[in-house]
């Protein structure tokens, strides 16, 4: 299979990204020894969607270490780095995918990659997902198992299984402890703020922020927006998530009131339609938008429009909106993941964590397939604390263990 991607020559670069964050995913590297020698990927072929940088890369060449014939794509239009991808082909793994692909050309690469016939998918948005129940579910039968990288995709995972409509086992690797109390929390936290912080260069100390969505990725932005001295009001739907945000200190109120008093919004919901006309109607001038969910839709770019008379680049991944009475509000990287779009995703050191689910749910998968059902799975919690474990032992930090008598106290009834 040959790759589609922009430019072989810029291998060079990419192959300097990969090898720099194997410094510093010590779980991955312990996994990929492992796994090398082992090779219970082999004669498998397996497909991985996902925001295609150098972390993706890594994982994608463990899995083509541990004996996989892999297929690599992009998860977002804006968040393939070419120079990665060109690195990853002269490694040996198939790519289909380039940055700014336009919405055609990322369902071709989307096609191309299951034209493998894949067995195992690792899918992240659930795009792949949606094709292998849609136009492709010729190829459901052949697929084994396969685990969801976000919570966007878990939540159309689940639905599908409530309808009894999912065609395969799938693993919600975004519900393991050591994805999201982790991913989630600190690393959408601290991107988030990297590629706003990058691409405006504007001080975020004294602003008023609204973050929309308290989930675990909401946690994450509304503390460290706390922690870089803004003002944090918390907008939410579920009142148990909305009075946590009281209780961690922030101010709750409706959208539409916040977007009277708000500096700088961002959307991490999961879901369409946050930021809407209603609220671009009494924003300030000037505001700042940005979304950090799986999809461009939190922020309704078609009532933005609508509502303007202008709109152009002021900034690289900064759009000008002047609105009909001369108001400027400014939307980031087009309202997709702007820690990806105009950053470069999660630290490492969290990725690490979750990659190395994503390994294991594969592994569960080639182990289990036989006996797994037609439904959404959590990872096993001793996976997690195997995780854990390796991590802290990367991290020379050492724990305390139950004593026998302790370990008889605890089982008792």
């Amino acid at each position: 299979m040959e790759s589609m991607i922009k430019d072989i020559k810029l291998a060079p670069s990419g192959h300097d990204k990969i090898n720099w964050v194997k410094n510093f995913m010590p779980v991955l590297n312990s996994l990929n020894d492992e796994l090398s020698k082992s090779k219970p990927f082999l004669g498998k072929k397996m497909v991985v969607t996902m925001h295609l940088e150098a972390k993706t890369a890594y994982l994608g060449l463990v899995l083509k270490n541990a004996g996989a014939e892999v297929v690599v794509t992009g998860s977002n239009p804006l968040s393939t780095q070419d120079d990665v991808a060109a690195a990853l082909v002269e490694s040996g793994v198939t790519v289909y995918a380039w940055h700014a692909c336009s919405d055609e050309e990322y369902e071709t690469f989307l096609h191309k990659a299951l034209d493998s016939r894949p067995d195992i998918i690792i899918d992240d948005g659930g795009d792949l997902v949606s094709l292998l129940h849609g136009s492709r579910s010729d190829l459901a039968e052949n697929i084994l198992g396969g685990s969801e990288e976000t919570t966007t995709g878990v939540i159309r995972l689940k639905a599908l299984a409530a309808e009894g409509k999912l065609k395969f086992p799938m693993i919600a690797a975004n519900d393991a402890y050591c994805k999201y109390l982790f991913d989630n929390r600190y690393g959408t936290g601290q991107s988030t703020w990297d590629g706003i912080m990058r691409t405006t260069n504007l001080v975020v100390a004294g602003k008023n922020v609204v973050v929309a969505g308290y989930g675990w990725c909401g946690k994450g932005v509304a503390m460290r927006a706390k922690g870089l001295g803004a003002n944090v009001i918390v907008t939410e739907v579920d009142p148990i998530k909305a009075i946590e945000a009281v209780f961690d200190g922030f101010r709750v109120m409706p959208m539409t009131e916040a977007a009277k008093i708000g500096d700088v919004f961002v959307t991490l919901t999961g879901c369409r339609d946050i930021i809407t006309k209603e609220s671009f109607a009494v924003m300030k001038s000037g505001a700042i938008m940005a979304n950090a969910g799986h999809f461009d839709v939190e922020i309704n770019k078609d009532h933005l429009k609508s509502m303007s008379v202008s709109q152009r680049t002021v900034r690289q991944n900064i759009e000008e909106f002047v609105l009909q009475d001369g108001r400027k509000v400014y939307l980031l990287a087009e309202g997709r993941l702007v820690n990806l779009a105009a950053g470069d995703g999660h630290p490492t050191e969290i990725m690490d964590l979750s990659f190395a689910v994503q390994a294991l749910s594969a592994l569960h998968i080639i182990n289990n397939h036989e006996k797994m059902k037609k439904e959404v799975y959590i990872m096993p919690d001793e996976v997690n604390q195997r995780i854990a474990e390796l991590k802290l032992e990367a991290l020379n930090i050492s724990i305390d263990h139950l004593t026998e008598v302790q370990k008889t106290y605890l089982s008792q009834a």
